[in-house]
């Protein structure tokens, strides 16, 4: 029976675990992360699933875990996989897979190589990105392609519709590819990382909106990283706007170069320094819901100035 290693983390990681699982791999030790009691827990557990399948799971704290390599070692794995598991892996572990190391990746590589490639799409203005599986190497999501799928991005999707079609193009590619690689029958792409780009990481502090920004940068921004993301805000009248949720709407006022938050037919609205609007969905003043009927009482007017 062909076994593996699996690095895995977050719902992609549950699926494509399971499927190793269906097609009759032996998956011989589970390496995941412990839940940080300071972050959104909203997605499955591999740790659970590894469990109860009787995997032997180990919580990795560090990228420098000590005794990795020879754990993983001791396990003997024919395949190595790596889905969503937030650490680079070293060559060394890399080469200890007799058949080949794997990831899965989430969009259409070579686009959005790095961290949190969902949001960065959303960001961007995209229509559509993706699932890849790749072979992994020493520079990262830099490998030969196994496989890829496109999921569309809708103009009102946020960042978790678009990575829960992202967690289905995932299980779908490694459910359809995993026969051919087990059977050394897979033919390996390479990539142009020319025609790529590498992203970084994203933190609370990066969801700040700039006033000065058209409406669909706006709207992009907000959605890409909306609840259970840690959301978009500005200051206004020394108070913090949270910006949970908008709609691109079809209206448009002559551009101002001032955006204006403002109340009418009991919903809220941000007209754009480009004079496009956004319908205001979702929003919160110091964590307090703002609708259009406490808009004066919690901000002082019903229509407001938003400073770029």
């Amino acid at each position: 029976m062909t076994g593996a290693v699996v690095f895995a983390y977050h719902d992609v990681g549950v699926r494509c675990l399971a499927v190793l699982l269906a097609q009759g791999v032996e998956v011989r030790h589970v390496y995941t992360h412990a839940d940080d009691p300071t972050e959104n827990i909203w997605f499955g557990s591999v740790a659970e699933l590894a469990r109860l399948h009787g995997i032997p799971v180990t919580l990795v704290h560090n990228s420098n875990y000590p005794g990795l390599i020879e754990s993983v070692a001791a396990a003997q794995p024919d395949f190595l996989f790596s889905f969503y598991y937030r650490f680079m892996l070293p060559p060394e572990i890399l080469a200890l897979a007799r058949k080949g190391a794997f990831n899965m990746h989430g969009s259409l590589l070579p686009k959005y190589r790095g961290r949190v490639p969902v949001n960065w799409a959303i960001i961007h203005g995209e229509h559509e990105t993706g699932a890849t599986l790749h072979e992994m190497v020493a520079k990262p999501d830099a490998g030969r392609l196994v496989d890829q799928l496109a999921v569309p991005i809708l103009p009102n999707d946020i960042a978790l519709d678009v990575f829960r079609k992202v967690t289905v193009a995932a299980e779908m590619i490694l459910y359809r590819s995993l026969p051919k690689l087990l059977n050394g029958n897979v033919s390996l792409i390479p990539q142009s990382l020319s025609a790529g780009s590498y992203y970084g990481g994203r933190k609370p502090e990066d969801g700040r909106v700039n006033w000065a920004w058209p409406a669909l940068q706006v709207h992009n921004l907000i959605r890409a990283v909306a609840p259970p993301y840690p959301g978009a805000f500005c200051e206004l009248n020394g108070k913090r706007l949270n910006l949970l949720g908008t709609f691109l709407t079809q209206q448009t006022h002559p551009a101002s170069g001032a955006a204006t938050l403002f109340a009418e037919n009991e919903s809220l609205y941000i007209r754009c320094a480009d004079g496009g609007i956004l319908k205001l969905l979702t929003a919160e003043v110091d964590e307090k819901r703002l609708t259009s009927k406490n808009i004066h009482a919690l901000l002082g007017a019903s229509s407001v100035l938003l400073n770029p």
